[in-house]
């Protein structure tokens, strides 16, 4: 897996735009790509999935991207999985990362947004069984929080927008945003995505 060329993306979209757009994106960057129109599509190979990264949208009909991850799970399908998620649809891809996903990243990405999170992929795939390594990493990070960073945290690990946060805890949104940036800092974490990584592996989930 060290030998770029060889690193391989299982793309999932049911919109055949994205296929050939994300498609010609990550060829171009050195990837090998199989794509699928469903999550069916994909599940129809179980175990027999050359090993690679899943490039996964939540939103598609039959079967959602957080349907496909569970059936995948269910299967003893261990590869690491991407979100590919709509504006509007944060709070899935946090439960799709609860659930074990690697990442996810917002349509319409920037290329280096995606590389980034496919290298975190293919790390986890080169460190299989090194958990441990990363709760204990993780627990390092989140005793630098305050309390109130950390409940600002939980509220981001659940999916709450800023403002619903804001109400639980008796304080403005813009104090959320502060804390929000300051944990975020805290935690070297340069997405949302990467801080929940961190607060999710801190938990061991």
């Amino acid at each position: 897996m060290t030998d770029r060329e060889q690193r391989l993306v299982h793309l999932v979209d049911d919109d055949a735009a994205v296929r050939r757009s994300v498609g010609f994106m990550l060829k171009t960057s050195g990837h090998r790509v199989e794509s699928y129109e469903s999550g069916t599509d994909l599940l129809k190979a179980g175990k027999h999935l050359e090993e690679g990264c899943i490039l996964l949208d939540i939103r598609m009909p039959g079967m959602d991207g957080l349907e496909v991850q569970q059936v995948l799970q269910e299967k003893g399908v261990s590869l690491p999985v991407i979100i590919m998620t709509g504006h509007g649809d944060i709070s899935l891809a946090v439960r799709a990362m609860k659930a074990g996903a690697v990442d996810f990243i917002e349509k319409p990405f920037d290329k280096n947004v995606l590389l980034g999170s496919l290298e975190e992929g293919y790390q986890r795939l080169a460190q299989k069984g090194t958990t441990d390594d990363r709760r204990r990493d993780a627990e390092i990070r989140m005793q630098a929080l305050t309390a109130r960073e950390r409940d600002v945290l939980e509220g981001l690990a659940q999916g709450l927008p800023n403002k619903t946060i804001a109400y639980d805890l008796g304080i403005s949104p813009r104090t959320v945003e502060i804390h929000r940036a300051n944990l975020m800092n805290k935690l070297h974490a340069r997405s949302l995505s990467e801080a929940l990584r961190t607060a999710f592996a801190a938990k061991g989930e």
